[in-house]
Protein backbone atom coordinates (compact mmCIF):
# COMPACT_ATOMS: atom_id res chain seq x y z
CA UNK A 1 0.00 0.00 0.00
CA UNK A 2 1.25 3.23 -1.09
CA UNK A 3 2.48 5.86 2.12
CA UNK A 4 -0.38 8.47 2.51
CA UNK A 5 1.43 11.89 2.73
CA UNK A 6 1.17 14.52 4.99
CA UNK A 7 2.52 18.37 5.03
CA UNK A 8 2.71 19.62 8.18
CA UNK A 9 3.14 23.59 8.88
CA UNK A 10 5.48 24.68 11.67
CA UNK A 11 8.68 23.23 13.12
CA UNK A 12 8.59 24.29 16.89
CA UNK A 13 7.27 21.90 19.09
CA UNK A 14 3.72 20.24 17.94
CA UNK A 15 5.11 20.03 14.04
CA UNK A 16 8.04 17.98 14.79
CA UNK A 17 6.51 16.08 17.79
CA UNK A 18 3.37 14.94 15.10
CA UNK A 19 6.37 14.83 11.78
CA UNK A 20 8.28 12.56 14.69
CA UNK A 21 4.75 9.54 15.16
CA UNK A 22 3.57 9.95 11.71
CA UNK A 23 7.12 8.99 10.26
CA UNK A 24 6.98 6.20 12.91
CA UNK A 25 3.68 4.80 12.10
CA UNK A 26 4.85 4.87 8.10
CA UNK A 27 3.74 8.17 6.79
CA UNK A 28 5.23 10.07 4.19
CA UNK A 29 5.42 13.42 6.20
CA UNK A 30 6.75 16.90 4.46
CA UNK A 31 7.52 19.75 7.51
CA UNK A 32 7.05 23.66 6.12
CA UNK A 33 8.18 26.57 7.95
CA UNK A 34 8.09 30.24 7.32
CA UNK A 35 10.97 30.73 9.47
CA UNK A 36 14.54 30.61 7.37
CA UNK A 37 15.77 28.55 10.24
CA UNK A 38 15.01 26.39 12.94
CA UNK A 39 13.67 29.05 15.78
CA UNK A 40 15.69 28.46 19.02
CA UNK A 41 14.84 31.57 20.88
CA UNK A 42 12.10 31.44 23.81
CA UNK A 43 11.85 31.25 27.29
CA UNK A 44 11.49 28.12 29.84
CA UNK A 45 8.94 25.87 29.34
CA UNK A 46 7.39 22.21 30.76
CA UNK A 47 7.13 18.85 29.59
CA UNK A 48 4.76 17.80 32.58
CA UNK A 49 2.46 14.64 33.65
CA UNK A 50 1.32 13.05 30.23
CA UNK A 51 3.62 14.28 27.70
CA UNK A 52 6.60 13.31 30.09
CA UNK A 53 4.99 9.73 29.37
CA UNK A 54 4.86 10.53 25.54
CA UNK A 55 8.62 11.66 25.35
CA UNK A 56 9.80 8.57 27.20
CA UNK A 57 7.80 6.69 24.30
CA UNK A 58 9.91 8.86 22.25
CA UNK A 59 13.14 7.95 24.01
CA UNK A 60 13.70 11.36 24.28
CA UNK A 61 13.25 11.96 28.32
CA UNK A 62 16.97 11.82 28.72
CA UNK A 63 18.20 14.11 26.06
CA UNK A 64 15.94 16.63 27.65
CA UNK A 65 16.30 16.02 31.32
CA UNK A 66 19.92 16.86 29.68
CA UNK A 67 19.02 19.64 28.56
CA UNK A 68 17.38 20.96 31.30
CA UNK A 69 17.63 24.54 32.44
CA UNK A 70 18.80 23.59 36.05
CA UNK A 71 16.16 25.99 38.03
CA UNK A 72 15.99 24.64 41.50
CA UNK A 73 12.30 26.28 41.65
CA UNK A 74 10.60 29.58 42.35
CA UNK A 75 10.63 32.51 44.86
CA UNK A 76 8.48 34.94 45.77
CA UNK A 77 10.14 38.59 46.64
CA UNK A 78 9.63 41.79 47.99
CA UNK A 79 10.77 44.78 46.27
CA UNK A 80 14.12 44.70 48.63
CA UNK A 81 14.61 41.01 46.85
CA UNK A 82 13.27 39.43 50.69
CA UNK A 83 12.27 35.79 49.71
CA UNK A 84 8.49 35.49 51.05
CA UNK A 85 7.81 32.20 49.81
CA UNK A 86 9.86 29.62 48.24
CA UNK A 87 8.88 26.39 46.25
CA UNK A 88 11.62 23.82 45.37
CA UNK A 89 11.04 21.93 42.17
CA UNK A 90 10.88 18.84 44.39
CA UNK A 91 7.60 20.04 45.96
CA UNK A 92 5.69 18.84 42.45
CA UNK A 93 3.01 20.37 40.24
CA UNK A 94 3.52 24.02 41.37
CA UNK A 95 6.40 26.16 39.48
CA UNK A 96 9.37 24.30 38.29
CA UNK A 97 8.50 21.08 36.64
CA UNK A 98 10.90 18.11 36.82
CA UNK A 99 11.65 18.57 32.73
CA UNK A 100 12.00 21.90 32.71
CA UNK A 101 14.10 23.35 29.26
CA UNK A 102 14.10 26.49 27.21
CA UNK A 103 11.61 26.38 24.34
CA UNK A 104 14.75 26.33 21.91
CA UNK A 105 16.18 23.35 23.05
CA UNK A 106 13.45 21.52 22.90
CA UNK A 107 12.45 22.32 19.16
CA UNK A 108 16.13 21.36 18.82
CA UNK A 109 15.64 18.06 20.51
CA UNK A 110 12.54 17.32 18.34
CA UNK A 111 14.39 18.62 15.21
CA UNK A 112 17.27 16.21 15.67
CA UNK A 113 14.86 13.36 16.42
CA UNK A 114 13.40 14.25 12.49
CA UNK A 115 15.79 15.45 10.48
CA UNK A 116 16.82 12.47 8.87
CA UNK A 117 13.54 10.89 8.11
CA UNK A 118 11.38 14.18 6.95
CA UNK A 119 12.26 17.21 4.71
CA UNK A 120 11.87 20.55 6.35
CA UNK A 121 11.04 23.27 4.06
CA UNK A 122 12.36 26.82 5.60
CA UNK A 123 11.70 29.81 4.72
CA UNK A 124 8.48 29.29 3.06
CA UNK A 125 4.77 29.08 3.94
CA UNK A 126 1.31 27.65 2.53
CA UNK A 127 -0.64 30.32 0.52
CA UNK A 128 -3.79 28.27 -0.52
CA UNK A 129 -5.56 24.96 -0.01
CA UNK A 130 -7.94 23.95 -2.40
CA UNK A 131 -9.22 20.37 -1.43
CA UNK A 132 -10.60 17.81 -3.96
CA UNK A 133 -11.79 14.14 -3.49
CA UNK A 134 -8.80 12.59 -2.61
CA UNK A 135 -5.93 14.96 -2.14
CA UNK A 136 -5.57 18.57 -0.82
CA UNK A 137 -3.35 20.65 -3.51
CA UNK A 138 -1.55 23.28 -1.79
CA UNK A 139 0.03 26.98 -2.57
CA UNK A 140 3.25 27.72 -1.29
CA UNK A 141 4.54 30.87 -1.17
CA UNK A 142 7.96 30.13 -2.73
CA UNK A 143 7.71 26.41 -3.68
CA UNK A 144 6.31 24.82 -6.79
CA UNK A 145 2.51 23.42 -5.59
CA UNK A 146 2.11 20.23 -4.47
CA UNK A 147 -0.65 17.72 -3.35
CA UNK A 148 -1.25 15.55 -0.55
CA UNK A 149 -3.31 13.73 1.11
CA UNK A 150 -3.76 15.50 4.19
CA UNK A 151 -2.56 18.48 6.02
CA UNK A 152 -2.14 19.58 9.47
CA UNK A 153 -1.58 23.39 10.85
CA UNK A 154 1.10 23.41 13.61
CA UNK A 155 2.01 26.82 13.38
CA UNK A 156 1.26 28.37 16.76
CA UNK A 157 -1.68 30.81 18.27
CA UNK A 158 -1.74 33.06 15.54
CA UNK A 159 -1.38 30.25 12.88
CA UNK A 160 -2.09 31.48 8.90
CA UNK A 161 -2.69 27.88 8.27
CA UNK A 162 -5.74 27.84 10.50
CA UNK A 163 -7.09 30.38 8.56
CA UNK A 164 -7.14 28.93 5.53
CA UNK A 165 -9.03 26.19 6.38
CA UNK A 166 -11.50 27.40 9.34
CA UNK A 167 -11.82 31.00 8.71
CA UNK A 168 -12.61 33.11 11.49
CA UNK A 169 -14.55 29.71 13.15
CA UNK A 170 -11.86 29.54 15.98
CA UNK A 171 -11.30 32.66 18.62
CA UNK A 172 -8.62 33.82 20.20
CA UNK A 173 -10.16 34.83 23.78
CA UNK A 174 -7.80 37.16 25.37
CA UNK A 175 -8.06 36.62 29.27
CA UNK A 176 -7.18 39.88 30.55
CA UNK A 177 -2.83 40.13 30.41
CA UNK A 178 -0.15 41.55 28.70
CA UNK A 179 3.45 40.04 28.73
CA UNK A 180 6.37 40.31 27.08
CA UNK A 181 9.47 37.75 27.30
CA UNK A 182 13.66 38.74 26.74
CA UNK A 183 16.78 37.65 27.75
CA UNK A 184 18.87 39.67 29.37
CA UNK A 185 22.81 39.25 30.90
CA UNK A 186 23.10 37.05 34.36
CA UNK A 187 24.54 39.16 36.96
CA UNK A 188 25.74 37.77 40.32
CA UNK A 189 22.78 38.01 42.46
CA UNK A 190 21.32 35.79 39.86
CA UNK A 191 20.70 31.77 41.11
CA UNK A 192 19.51 28.99 39.90
CA UNK A 193 16.30 29.57 41.31
CA UNK A 194 12.73 31.54 39.77
CA UNK A 195 12.33 34.92 40.77
CA UNK A 196 8.45 36.80 41.05
CA UNK A 197 8.26 40.08 42.09
CA UNK A 198 4.72 41.80 42.20
CA UNK A 199 4.25 45.74 41.66
CA UNK A 200 1.15 47.43 42.65
CA UNK A 201 -1.06 48.18 39.64
CA UNK A 202 -0.86 44.57 38.60
CA UNK A 203 2.29 44.17 37.27
CA UNK A 204 4.81 41.40 37.61
CA UNK A 205 8.42 40.70 36.56
CA UNK A 206 9.91 37.28 36.92
CA UNK A 207 13.70 36.24 36.31
CA UNK A 208 14.27 32.77 35.36
CA UNK A 209 17.88 30.89 35.08
CA UNK A 210 18.66 29.09 31.96
CA UNK A 211 21.79 26.96 31.03
CA UNK A 212 23.55 29.13 28.71
CA UNK A 213 24.80 31.76 31.01
CA UNK A 214 22.01 34.64 31.15
CA UNK A 215 19.02 34.90 32.78
CA UNK A 216 15.21 34.98 31.14
CA UNK A 217 13.10 37.66 31.98
CA UNK A 218 9.56 38.94 31.64
CA UNK A 219 6.94 41.91 32.51
CA UNK A 220 3.34 41.11 32.94
CA UNK A 221 0.57 43.08 33.52
CA UNK A 222 -3.57 42.75 33.41
CA UNK A 223 -5.35 45.33 31.13
CA UNK A 224 -7.97 45.63 29.02
CA UNK A 225 -7.79 44.56 25.34
CA UNK A 226 -6.28 47.14 23.92
CA UNK A 227 -4.13 45.36 20.54
CA UNK A 228 -1.12 46.83 22.00
CA UNK A 229 0.23 43.13 20.21
CA UNK A 230 -0.41 44.85 16.55
CA UNK A 231 1.78 47.47 17.63
CA UNK A 232 5.54 47.72 16.21
CA UNK A 233 8.37 46.50 18.91
CA UNK A 234 9.43 49.86 19.46
CA UNK A 235 5.95 51.26 20.17
CA UNK A 236 5.42 47.89 22.72
CA UNK A 237 8.61 48.84 24.31
CA UNK A 238 7.49 52.19 24.97
CA UNK A 239 4.54 50.99 26.80
CA UNK A 240 6.74 48.96 29.24
CA UNK A 241 9.07 51.79 30.00
CA UNK A 242 5.60 53.66 30.52
CA UNK A 243 3.99 50.98 32.55
CA UNK A 244 7.11 49.76 34.64
CA UNK A 245 8.80 52.54 34.92
CA UNK A 246 8.69 53.09 39.35
CA UNK A 247 7.73 49.30 39.70
CA UNK A 248 10.51 48.97 41.73
CA UNK A 249 13.07 45.87 42.48
CA UNK A 250 15.27 44.95 39.01
CA UNK A 251 13.06 47.04 37.17
CA UNK A 252 15.33 48.94 35.89
CA UNK A 253 17.61 46.55 34.81
CA UNK A 254 14.88 44.74 32.78
CA UNK A 255 14.06 48.03 31.13
CA UNK A 256 17.56 48.60 30.52
CA UNK A 257 17.48 44.66 28.68
CA UNK A 258 14.57 45.62 26.36
CA UNK A 259 17.23 48.06 24.70
CA UNK A 260 19.86 45.54 24.69
CA UNK A 261 18.35 42.11 24.12
CA UNK A 262 17.96 40.62 20.65
CA UNK A 263 14.79 38.35 21.51
CA UNK A 264 12.04 40.85 23.04
CA UNK A 265 8.60 39.32 22.49
CA UNK A 266 5.75 40.91 23.50
CA UNK A 267 2.01 39.89 23.22
CA UNK A 268 -1.53 39.29 24.90
CA UNK A 269 -1.85 35.88 26.75
CA UNK A 270 -4.84 34.35 25.00
CA UNK A 271 -6.48 31.35 24.61
CA UNK A 272 -7.70 29.24 21.23
CA UNK A 273 -11.34 28.43 21.17
CA UNK A 274 -11.88 25.96 18.43
CA UNK A 275 -15.58 24.43 18.10
CA UNK A 276 -13.66 21.88 15.78
CA UNK A 277 -10.26 21.01 14.98
CA UNK A 278 -10.55 19.17 11.77
CA UNK A 279 -12.15 19.82 8.67
CA UNK A 280 -12.47 17.63 5.47
CA UNK A 281 -8.39 16.23 5.17
CA UNK A 282 -7.30 19.10 7.10
CA UNK A 283 -6.76 19.20 11.12
CA UNK A 284 -5.03 21.23 13.09
CA UNK A 285 -2.71 20.24 16.29
CA UNK A 286 -0.87 22.51 19.61
CA UNK A 287 -1.37 25.86 19.74
CA UNK A 288 -2.83 26.35 16.64
CA UNK A 289 -5.85 24.47 17.85
CA UNK A 290 -5.93 24.91 21.69
CA UNK A 291 -3.61 27.38 23.18
CA UNK A 292 -4.24 26.83 26.83
CA UNK A 293 -2.18 30.28 27.57
CA UNK A 294 1.34 30.19 29.52
CA UNK A 295 -0.99 30.96 32.70
CA UNK A 296 -1.20 26.73 32.78
CA UNK A 297 2.15 25.85 32.76
CA UNK A 298 0.93 23.01 29.88
CA UNK A 299 1.27 24.36 26.47
CA UNK A 300 4.17 22.40 25.16
CA UNK A 301 3.00 19.64 26.84
CA UNK A 302 -0.58 19.56 25.45
CA UNK A 303 0.92 19.99 22.10
CA UNK A 304 3.18 16.84 22.93
CA UNK A 305 0.13 14.66 23.85
CA UNK A 306 -1.90 16.33 20.74
CA UNK A 307 0.76 14.90 18.22
CA UNK A 308 0.61 11.62 19.83
CA UNK A 309 -2.86 10.87 19.67
CA UNK A 310 -3.85 12.81 16.61
CA UNK A 311 -0.69 10.40 14.76
CA UNK A 312 -1.91 7.00 16.39
CA UNK A 313 -5.15 7.50 15.30
CA UNK A 314 -4.31 8.49 12.04
CA UNK A 315 -2.36 5.10 12.02
CA UNK A 316 -5.47 3.33 13.58
CA UNK A 317 -7.34 4.16 11.23
CA UNK A 318 -7.81 3.90 6.90
CA UNK A 319 -10.13 6.53 7.18
CA UNK A 320 -8.70 9.93 8.06
CA UNK A 321 -12.50 11.63 9.05
CA UNK A 322 -12.71 8.40 11.35
CA UNK A 323 -8.66 9.42 12.93
CA UNK A 324 -9.76 12.87 13.34
CA UNK A 325 -12.96 11.91 14.71
CA UNK A 326 -11.08 9.75 17.40
CA UNK A 327 -8.42 12.00 17.74
CA UNK A 328 -10.90 14.86 18.87
CA UNK A 329 -13.43 12.98 20.85
CA UNK A 330 -10.32 12.01 23.43
CA UNK A 331 -8.28 15.22 23.29
CA UNK A 332 -11.19 17.40 23.87
CA UNK A 333 -12.38 16.88 27.93
CA UNK A 334 -8.22 16.73 28.10
CA UNK A 335 -7.92 20.54 26.42
CA UNK A 336 -11.24 22.02 28.19
CA UNK A 337 -9.86 20.38 31.50
CA UNK A 338 -6.52 22.64 30.71
CA UNK A 339 -8.42 25.29 29.55
CA UNK A 340 -9.97 25.73 32.69
CA UNK A 341 -8.03 27.83 34.36
CA UNK A 342 -7.82 28.16 38.28
CA UNK A 343 -10.71 30.47 39.55
CA UNK A 344 -8.75 33.83 39.76
CA UNK A 345 -6.50 33.34 37.01
CA UNK A 346 -4.56 35.95 36.50
CA UNK A 347 -6.29 38.14 38.62
CA UNK A 348 -5.15 36.67 41.98
CA UNK A 349 -1.26 36.50 40.79
CA UNK A 350 -1.39 40.16 39.75
CA UNK A 351 -2.79 42.29 42.97
CA UNK A 352 -3.74 45.15 42.44
CA UNK A 353 -2.78 47.57 45.80
CA UNK A 354 0.25 47.43 47.94
CA UNK A 355 -2.60 45.20 50.59
CA UNK A 356 -3.25 42.68 48.22
CA UNK A 357 0.43 41.86 47.14
CA UNK A 358 0.91 41.34 51.20
CA UNK A 359 -2.36 39.32 51.51
CA UNK A 360 -1.41 37.35 47.99
CA UNK A 361 2.73 36.95 49.25
CA UNK A 362 1.18 35.75 53.21
CA UNK A 363 -1.10 33.35 51.48
CA UNK A 364 1.97 31.93 49.45
CA UNK A 365 4.32 32.29 52.40
CA UNK A 366 1.81 29.75 54.41
CA UNK A 367 1.54 27.45 51.36
CA UNK A 368 5.34 27.36 51.32
CA UNK A 369 5.89 26.59 55.17
CA UNK A 370 7.66 23.42 56.15
CA UNK A 371 4.26 22.63 58.04
CA UNK A 372 2.25 22.72 55.34
CA UNK A 373 4.56 20.68 53.33
CA UNK A 374 4.72 17.75 56.16
CA UNK A 375 1.04 17.84 55.91
CA UNK A 376 0.93 17.64 52.15
CA UNK A 377 3.64 14.69 52.24
CA UNK A 378 1.32 12.86 54.08
CA UNK A 379 -1.36 12.35 51.42
CA UNK A 380 0.73 12.12 48.24
CA UNK A 381 1.41 8.39 48.82
CA UNK A 382 4.48 8.31 50.51
CA UNK A 383 6.15 10.30 48.36
CA UNK A 384 6.07 8.34 44.95
CA UNK A 385 6.98 9.23 42.22
CA UNK A 386 3.87 9.00 39.34
CA UNK A 387 3.31 11.30 36.71
CA UNK A 388 -0.36 12.54 37.07
CA UNK A 389 -3.12 10.99 34.30
CA UNK A 390 -6.21 13.20 32.89
CA UNK A 391 -6.06 11.68 30.32
CA UNK A 392 -5.79 7.82 29.48
CA UNK A 393 -3.43 7.47 26.74
CA UNK A 394 -3.57 4.92 24.46
CA UNK A 395 -0.77 2.93 23.15
CA UNK A 396 -0.33 2.96 18.97
CA UNK A 397 1.56 -0.14 18.23
CA UNK A 398 2.98 -0.15 15.10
Amino acid sequence: MEKRTVLVSGASIAGPALAFWLHRFGFDVTIVERAEELRLGGQNIDVRDEAQKVVQLMGLEDEIRAANTGELGIRFVDVNNHTLAEFPKTTGGFGTAELEILRGDLAQVFFNATKDNIPYIFGDQILALVEDKDKVNVTFKNSTPRSFDLVIAADGIRSSTRKLIFGDEPVIKYIGVYCSYLTIPRIDSDTSWAYWYNAPESRVLNLRPDNVGTTRASFSFLSPEKGYEKLSLQEQKGILKQKFADAGWQAPRLLQGLEESKDVYFDSISQVKAPRWTNGRCAMVGDAAYCPTPMSGMGASLSIVGAYVLAGELSRHQNHQDAFEAYEKLMRPYVEDIQNLPPGVPWLAHPKTKFGIKVFNTVLGIASSKLVKKITKLFDGKGKKEIKERIQLPYYNK
